[in-house]
């Protein structure tokens, strides 16, 4: 798959696709990422990209025409053939929010363009010639898109088959099918007892089946407490049991 990335500060990329266990899926180029400043498609000396809004108001507004170049040598890049474009995905307040669904969606995809706002925002009017999509990380307000842009690039490229150590770990996430929807359990390691405080006692028991039901527990109890709209979605499912119902019974009293 590939992502081409337009963003008025591309070196803010370098080190994040070198970096960390995603970087096999930048240097494999499974997650194929080029990024494309569109200062390189403006005009005069200066490369102006933004200006003041019509109407008065703070900040300056990102201008349609560098976009619109800028898309247009990457449409090209791609050579994308008429009815086959590339989604082209804006990172706004207004957003779709992403979430462990959405991600997987982007995993087996062919890409997208991703546009990285800055400045109050992008004229109007490129938004509504171009783009297909609007993401957002949450309700509140970046500087710009890139740390949106960089966090789909990540939760797409660990998904991607031989990118972790372990290829069972993502199956593992919180939010994820095999854990029915709740977020995860806590982890320990070594040592046994750190500054007072022990593993709990399945987790060195040997005992797989004690250890399972354990973890099944404090997901069920930690999502209770911090997600509980997540537990009546696995309730309306199905995926719930007598245990896990008994469980979020005494919820009170775990952990």
């Amino acid at each position: 798959m590939r992502f081409d990335v337009i963003t008025l500060f591309p070196e803010l990329f370098v080190p994040f696709l070198a970096s960390g266990v995603t970087r096999r899926a930048y240097a494999s180029g499974q997650v194929e990422v080029r990024l494309w400043n569109p200062r390189d498609h403006a005009d005069g000396n200066y490369r102006r990209v933004d200006d003041r809004p019509f109407g008065g108001g703070p900040g300056m507004v990102m201008m349609a025409e560098p976009l619109s170049r800028c898309l247009t040598a990457i449409r090209s890049d791609r050579a994308e053939a008429a009815g086959q474009l590339a989604p082209l995905v804006l990172f706004s307040p207004i957003g779709q929010v992403l979430d462990h669904a959405g991600v997987t969606g982007w995993s087996s995809s062919a890409g997208a363009v991703l546009l990285c706002g800055r400045y109050e925002g992008v004229d109007q009017r490129f938004i509504d010639a171009h783009v297909q999509m609007q993401l957002s990380l949450g309700d509140f307000v970046l500087s710009g898109g890139e740390i949106p842009a960089m966090a789909l690039l990540d939760a797409v490229a660990r998904l991607q088959p031989g990118v972790l150590n372990d290829e069972g770990s993502h199956q593992f996430d919180s939010f994820n099918d095999a854990l029915d929807g709740l977020l995860d359990c806590p982890h320990y390691t070594r040592p046994e007892e750190w500054e007072g405080r022990r593993v709990p006692s399945p987790l060195l028991s040997g005992h797989h089946v004690q250890i399972e039901r354990w973890r099944r527990d404090q997901r069920l109890s930690i999502t209770a407490r911090h997600r509980p709209e997540l537990i009546d979605a696995a309730r309306a499912q199905g995926l719930l049991g007598k245990a896990d119902e008994a469980v979020l019974a005494n919820n009170a009293s775990l952990l």
